[in-house]
């Protein structure tokens, strides 16, 4: 059944990626705000270019989400204040810029992700409380979802309306994003995300990597802890944290083996490293001036760098006669 699933799902994706727009789909699209939005945002109005029908779901207060003519946009009224989503962020990103040693990095980084969670995930109970909405996504037969997992609140949503769904996404905390879709993880050369390890480790670093594998299931448990709750609440069923995203049907990762250690993947996993460079701009012009004089200064070192190179070589050789 699961293969029938990821086969119907992987047919759907190749459908919408054609430029034709012959039976051309109609995909809800489930984002994150922020930067994350970004990175989509591209995939979104491209699929919209080339006939498709996209319909965003955004909160009515957010991080960098425009509408856009490109694409239809259904808003949903939350609880939470800018204000709010601004703290929430600035403290999470004090955390990660606190120096401290393990484990006391971990817990600290584990607080403050918790926080953050709760503030942005209370958005996603928003969505389900707003009636009208809802009546809107139940009524209107898509064919699949596109979802940044990040807050789980597109899995969630996709579930719901028993649709397939993608994953857009950078990576999972806890390694999910190899788990999820049953990837094989050797121990003994693929570093867990808090061990700071190489792919290289000696037998010490081994068993802390292993320690850590043992105990990521369970920290991210507790993280999504309120995520999976409301999830058994809408879908009115026990969920746990694999039944999410394990159900994933097809795993769009945001990043390649260029900065990542190699590792096993899975039919699946399709990596897009470099999707969120689409959009280029040009430097501010005081900017590229200060660029090129970088560059000149660069030069000039470069070339007294050679002329010192060839008086040494000139001292010795004259030595070299004169002993002669």
């Amino acid at each position: 059944m699961d293969l029938k699933l990821c086969c119907s799902c992987i047919s759907l994706l190749l459908l919408l990626l054609l430029p034709c727009p012959v039976g051309a789909g109609k995909l809800l699209v489930v984002p994150m705000v922020g930067s994350h939005w970004l990175s989509m945002q591209e995939v979104v109005e491209k699929l919209s270019q080339r006939g498709h029908e996209v319909v965003v779901v955004m909160p009515e207060v957010s991080w960098q989400m425009e509408t856009s003519q490109s694409y239809r946009v259904l808003t949903h009224p939350v609880t939470q204040t800018l204000e709010e989503l601004d703290g929430a962020f600035q403290d999470y990103v004090a955390a990660h810029l606190q120096d401290l040693p393990f484990p006391l990095n971990v817990l600290k980084l584990y607080r403050s992700s918790e926080n953050v969670f709760r503030t942005f995930f209370g958005q996603c109970k928003d969505l389900f409380r707003s009636q009208e909405t809802m009546k809107v996504l139940n009524g209107s037969s898509f064919d699949a979802v596109l979802t940044d997992p990040a807050f789980m609140c597109g899995a969630t949503l996709a579930n719901h309306l028993s649709l397939p769904f993608i994953f857009f996404m950078r990576g999972f905390p806890c390694s999910l994003h190899y788990d999820g879709p049953q990837c094989p993880s050797p121990l003994s050369y693929i570093p867990r995300l808090f061990s700071f390890n190489s792919d290289r480790m000696s037998f010490l670093q081994r068993v802390e990597n292993a320690l850590l594998a043992l105990l990521e299931l369970k920290y991210c448990d507790g993280f999504y802890g309120e995520a999976l709750r409301f999830s058994s609440e809408v879908l009115q069923r026990d969920v746990s944290l694999m039944d999410l995203v394990s159900s994933a049907s097809i795993w769009l990762l945001r990043f390649d083996f260029v900065f990542e250690y190699v590792r096993p993947v899975m039919p699946n996993m399709v990596f897009v490293g470099g999707i969120n460079c689409a959009k280029k701009k040009a430097l501010p012009k005081g900017e590229e001036t200060r660029k090129e004089e970088g560059r000149q200064d660069e030069k000039r070192r470069d070339e007294t760098r050679r002329d010192e190179t060839r008086r040494d070589e000139t001292k010795e050789t004259r030595k070299g006669e004169k002993r002669k």
